[in-house]
């Protein structure tokens, strides 16, 4: 429900840093990972680092990946868990960002 203040539209908003840990899902039910970090750019969330942890989507698929970065435009939901678009999913053909050094 957003509450209206003086004419401005007052939404919930949630800190960035409760988001670290949180399972990621796609919008197909499978789980992708866990957040790892925000990447802020000129004052605005750019994207999320997810970490491929043991049962997770990216560590089936992408051998030797920590993990990927998702476009903030391609979350759908964020809370107590994070649903990122299907299109998020990446191919395998260098669309990973981080490898295992």
């Amino acid at each position: 429900m957003n509450n209206w203040v003086g004419g401005i539209n007052m939404l919930k908003l949630k800190e960035v840093s409760k988001c670290y840990g949180v399972k990621v899902y796609t919008d197909l039910g499978e789980y992708f990972g866990e957040v790892e970090e925000v990447i802020i750019q000129n004052n605005k969330i750019y994207g999320w680092k997810i970490k491929a942890t043991r049962d997770s989507y990216l560590n089936k698929t992408i051998s030797g990946a920590k993990g990927v970065i998702v476009p903030h435009q391609l979350v759908k939901a964020a809370d107590d868990v994070m649903i990122i678009s299907k299109a998020a999913i990446p191919s395998g053909e260098g669309e990973v960002t981080e490898e295992s050094q």
